[in-house]
């Protein structure tokens, strides 16, 4: 039997997740809004970094929907390959 205080610490901690992966991808749209025509070296750092955080928030999220029960199979088709 699951405790259900367990869960309910797993779903809080998955919607902290969820949060802070969708605040990294507003911060990468932020940037891409303000991104000027012709990018230099400092654009691309930024870039790069932000593009870092919002995959390990991604992944952060991932791991605690695993953890709250949430496994979902590969929602990639094998049709056509």
């Amino acid at each position: 039997m699951t405790d259900a205080s367990t869960a309910a610490d797993d779903r809080d901690l998955l919607r902290r997740a969820a949060a802070a992966h969708t605040a990294a991808a507003q911060d990468v749209e932020a940037f891409l809004r303000r991104l000027p025509e012709v990018p230099g070296p400092a654009e691309f750092t930024e870039y790069a970094n932000l593009i870092t955080r919002e995959e390990q928030m991604r992944a952060d999220r991932e791991a605690a929907a695993d953890a709250a029960g949430l496994t979902i199979a590969s929602l990639e088709s094998d049709q056509g390959t």
